[in-house]
């Protein structure tokens, strides 16, 4: 295609192998990399023909930390080296590395300029409250209802917000938070601006919560990995994993692409069987009662399992109908699911015409349609901006406070 042949063909897979790192793998069939190595093999394919600029359409989309700053290191030495290069990305981290930026949201153009500009307005609006209590998420929701908070987030230990235009710091107690909670003055960030020029973000309270039943929280363990082990022929997938997940928890699988991740997501889900181990859900041995620990269960993939050529609501209904839920709770639950998720107007389009965020935001109600106890969570933010991924949070962190359990891979840290 780029017309690059004998010698100089030669030379050009040096150089480039070299410069991604990917001769170790010259012998592996492309669809067998992972994200991040796919990702700099596409990038050596578009510097094949030596180009003067250089287009990269969301080259950090389902990639890990390390393998998203060892792309960015490489594209920096392509700018040193007199390459322009213009780089599309939902995630705004990436962004504030660029020397210009241009922000468009629903087609419009929002700003244009440097980061540092975009987020000076910011400057004095942004706090850690340090040490605010156990109960991170019912402190935030609590937070995030003050008329004086615009944004918030949970960082580590702490709440990150930021506040309105000349709003300022509240008593930490009056949202609950320890007596020895302090408001910390932090740099604003390019998301916070961006957040802040889409009028803030998402409420804390979830509608979603609030149309699942409630489950009473006790210790029990829900999800149970003993010694799980997966081999693909010589290749060890997932290796003598063993964990514990109780109910009404959060549980985070992390780790780099490559790492087992959905491997282990769809052993426990009871979608492949272990080559060693067992994976127990609900006391449910997933080797013998698969089918019916399934019906417990709520499963949203890294890939998505939605059907393109069905519209919305086909979609809505077809999986309501494969876990039981019918007639009148069906109808009633698509209705729920289209004004939650904000689906209304694209009920009866295709699948396929949905933008990532929306086919994102059907694929969670998808897997929530028969109210599960417990909610697998397969890289569910991937691609997406920080409100939708705000969005979501508000919901997972709702569906918790109900008692529902949920286990998720993610590479935000």
């Amino acid at each position: 295609l780029r017309h690059v042949t004998g010698t100089e063909r030669e030379e050009a897979f040096e150089r480039l192998l070299t410069f991604t790192d990917l001769k170790r793998f010259t012998d592996r069939f492309a669809g067998k990399l992972s994200g991040g190595m796919k990702q700099k093999l596409g990038l050596a394919c578009a510097l094949l023909g030596k180009p003067k600029l250089l287009l990269l359409d969301e080259p950090g989309v389902g990639v890990d930390p390390i393998s998203r700053r060892e792309l960015w290191g490489m594209v920096e030495d392509l700018v040193n080296q007199g390459i322009a290069v213009v780089w599309s990305t939902a995630y705004l981290d990436e962004a504030e590395l660029c020397g210009t930026t241009i922000v468009l949201n629903e087609g419009k153009l929002l700003f244009a300029g440097t980061p540092a500009e975009i987020s000076a307005p910011l400057e004095g609006r942004c706090f850690q409250l340090r040490e605010p209590g156990a109960r991170k998420r019912q402190l935030l929701t609590r937070a995030l209802s003050r008329p004086e908070v615009n944004d918030g987030t949970i960082q580590g230990h702490s709440l990150r917000l930021t506040l309105k235009k000349d709003a300022k710091p509240f008593d930490p107690s009056e949202i609950g938070a320890d007596a020895g909670a302090e408001w910390i003055p932090i740099t604003p960030r390019f998301e916070d601006a961006f957040i802040d020029m889409l009028g803030g973000g998402p409420p804390g309270e979830s509608v979603l919560a609030k149309a699942t039943k409630e489950i009473p929280h006790d210790d029990e363990t829900v999800i149970e990995a003993d010694h799980l082990t997966k081999q693909f022929g010589d290749f060890k997938a997932t290796d003598d994993v063993t964990f514990a997940v109780k109910r009404g928890e959060i549980y985070g699988l992390l780790g780099p692409n490559g790492a087992g991740k959905s491997t282990t997501f769809k052993m426990m889900c009871g979608l492949l069987t272990p080559t060693a181990g067992t994976a127990t859900v609900v006391g449910l041995d997933l080797r013998h009662s698969a089918s019916e620990a399934r019906q417990r269960l709520g499963y949203m993939a890294q890939k998505f399992s939605l059907y393109g050529h069905l519209t919305v609501r086909q979609n809505l209904a077809f999986f309501a109908g494969i876990y039981g839920v019918s007639g009148k709770r069906q109808r009633t639950r698509i209705d729920e699911m289209a004004e939650i998720f904000h689906l209304g107007p694209f009920l009866n389009s295709k699948t396929d015409s949905l933008s990532l965020g929306y086919k994102q935001r059907l694929a969670l109600a998808c897997s929530v349609m028969h109210e599960p106890d417990i909610l697998f969570l397969d890289e569910p933010t991937s691609g997406v901006d920080p409100v939708t991924r705000r969005e979501f949070w508000t919901h997972i962190n709702g569906l918790v406070e109900r008692g529902v359990t949920v286990m998720v891979t993610t590479h935000f840290m």
